[in-house]
């Protein structure tokens, strides 16, 4: 009881933890934005071969999951020991290489570990030392692995999405961010609105302009947050998505005809009202006077 007492009045103690809490979650969320879609891949696989009264792969045998088998330099195959796992710190030591075989090591782990870092740190910062940090920490750490998922396959894993919209939920009861309408309404209408855009937009252009998963995120933030911030995030989300696949398309010679996943944009977005959405909200209302 005394260490909750002093973490609750210590703010920079508690913002450190968190960050440092932040650093090792960065360097977990690594192993689930890389694995998982390959877990999920072989399952497809294996239930396809099933289907098809085919046998199933000699590989199948073998265990691969979030903490099986250990991770691997993708170069040599040496095993990466746990004082060279150390989030960001392993990293500079080892000079941004592969301890056995000097291969590079992308910068992208590191950089996903301070990432995570500095956002808990926000989230702490935001809402202190309450029970909101807590949910609101895991809701973004889910949204990190989400987005990069995204970016790399296009792919809003259900595995993740679905429980944290049922979170949200049960959340609502005990009034945590929201109430159970607002909450209960807000993941309706999260998911309709976007099922909405897209059956009108194949209807005009035979396309599909957005994945699923899209409409199961917007309804996530709808349980967490409630109804009122939903127009917020999809403003947002479009805002950004506007601008950054602008300057990809003028900058990076980025393909008009290549889809950009959506959902980088609207995680964003969700995590910047959950942050920020009250204050956001309010100052819309005063400019438009409503």
């Amino acid at each position: 009881m005394q260490l909750v007492d002093y973490l609750a009045q210590e703010t920079a103690v508690f913002l450190m933890i968190t960050g440092l809490l932040g650093l090792m979650v960065g360097s977990f969320l690594n192993v689930v934005i890389y694995r998982l879609p390959v877990m999920m891949q072989n399952a497809w696989r294996q239930e396809c071969l099933e289907f098809l009264g085919q046998e199933q792969d000699a590989k199948s045998d073998e265990p691969f999951n979030l903490a099986y088998p250990q991770s691997r330099c993708p170069g040599c195959g040496a095993e990466i020991k746990p004082y060279q796992n150390i989030p960001v710190i392993s990293y500079l030591l080892l000079k941004g290489q592969c301890a056995s075989c000097k291969i590079p090591i992308s910068k992208r782990y590191p950089l996903i570990e301070a990432f995570t870092a500095l956002l808990s740190i926000i989230v702490a910062w935001r809402f202190g030392f309450t029970l909101q940090t807590g949910f609101g920490l895991l809701l973004t750490w889910s949204l990190i692995a989400l987005s990069f998922i995204d970016i790399d396959h296009h792919l809003l894993p259900d595995t993740i999405t679905l429980p944290m919209l049922w979170l949200g939920l049960l959340l609502s009861i005990f009034d945590i961010f929201t109430n159970s309408h607002a909450s209960i309404t807000g993941a309706i209408a999260g998911y309709l609105i976007l099922w909405s855009v897209f059956q009108l937009f194949k209807i005009l252009t035979g396309k599909e302009g957005m994945g699923y998963g899209d409409f199961k995120m917007l309804a996530l933030f709808g349980a967490w947050l409630g109804w009122q911030y939903l127009p917020v995030i999809i403003l947002l989300s479009s805002l950004v998505g506007a601008v950054i696949g602008s300057l990809m398309i003028l900058f990076i010679k980025h393909d008009r005809n290549t889809p950009i996943p959506f959902g980088p944009y609207l995680a964003a977005a969700g995590w910047i009202a959950l942050i920020w959405g009250e204050t956001i909200n309010q100052t819309y209302l005063k400019i438009s006077g409503l």
